[in-house]
């Protein structure tokens, strides 16, 4: 009989640390669960922006050979080159600072507006080159606007793959309890890569 405490305090004392186990193992195990996956979904957003990276990147080495192969046919249309070069400095400055800032919401609203701006100083100039015949008849100028048209289109695709990644990692920082992870390690939200409206009703291309 004598044995029978100690038996009983010994199961107990098991009990106990099963207990104590699961009440610290199983949150932990959550958490981690969590950081991973909002940590994963970052990393696919990250690794989307960086396609819409590349084709920036091509464009702004593209414009400046345009610019060069139709300034001696638009003497005239020296304002609207300038402009062209002037975003597209503006642009690469944006992508730089939202690089360098990862690619917060101000920062890549920031880019989008830069970006949106550039769409309409190229399409101003595109649109100038379509009243310069020998222009149209240029297979320089002609292969540049190919290559930017094709350029563009990537980007817009590379842009909704982006935009998903960033909406499936925003909802779930702000949805709880996940929201109370993401703040405890300083998850934040990831900036859409869209213009806002200002910006866009400002590219209205006008002749």
């Amino acid at each position: 009989m004598e044995g029978i405490p100690l038996v009983l305090s010994n199961a107990a004392l098991f009990v106990g640390l099963g207990v104590l186990a699961i009440v610290v193992l199983v949150p932990a195990i959550w958490v981690i669960a969590v950081y991973n996956g909002l940590r994963r979904s970052q990393v696919r957003a990250k690794n989307a922006f960086s396609q819409i990276d590349v084709q920036l990147k091509r464009r702004f080495d593209l414009i400046p050979n345009l610019v060069e192969t139709v300034k001696g046919y638009m003497a005239h249309e020296r304002a609207t080159l300038e402009a062209v070069i002037a975003a597209r400095a503006q642009a690469a400055g944006a992508l730089g600072a939202a690089q360098g800032t990862m690619l917060g919401v101000a920062s890549v609203t920031q880019l989008a507006n830069a970006s949106t701006a550039l769409d309409g100083a190229l399409g101003r100039l595109i649109g100038l080159v379509e009243r310069y015949p020998e222009l149209k008849a240029n297979q320089n100028a002609l292969q540049l606007q190919e290559e930017l048209a094709s350029t563009e289109n990537r980007i817009a695709f590379a842009r909704q793959a982006y935009n998903d990644a960033v909406m499936r990692l925003n909802e779930q920082i702000v949805v709880f309890p996940a929201s109370v992870v993401a703040r405890t390690f300083g998850i934040t939200e990831m900036g859409l890569f869209e213009a806002d409206a200002a910006a866009r009703a400002a590219v209205a291309v006008k002749f």
